[in-house]
């Protein structure tokens, strides 16, 4: 009686593969050796840019904040440094979205900050 190596399970290993290379261009979603690279790679692309991105969104927050202080007077620093003395605590998301769409609101932290660096000089 022969001796069973792989059996069925190296058919479900491939199919597999395939199944996560489906939509990829040409021979990488087609033969399995090219597809188990393309999906390895894929796969570590996706794990780091899961991390990049939240990096990515604060750089943007931070951009956006600097910008509207900018325009009220005050650098991001000294607006971040104000809100810590002032004891304000908002974080970069919701003072982002903050500046855009309610800029009185932002105004009036920006106020609190300013009067909090003065307090303290």
């Amino acid at each position: 009686m022969p001796r069973a190596v792989d059996g069925t399970r190296r058919k479900e290993r491939r199919k597999e593969n395939l199944n996560q290379a489906k939509g990829y261009w040409g021979r990488r979603s087609t033969l399995n050796r090219t597809a188990k690279d393309a999906v390895k790679k894929s796969l570590t692309y996706a794990y780091r840019d899961r991390r990049q991105r939240k990096r990515d969104f604060r750089r943007l927050w931070v951009s956006r904040i600097s910008a509207a202080a900018r325009a009220e007077g005050i650098n991001y620093s000294q607006l971040i440094n104000g809100m810590n003395k002032a004891g304000i605590e908002i974080n970069r998301k919701a003072l982002s979205n903050m500046a855009i769409e309610d800029k009185e609101a932002f105004r009036a932290i920006v106020e609190q900050a300013k009067a909090a660096l003065n307090k303290n000089k």
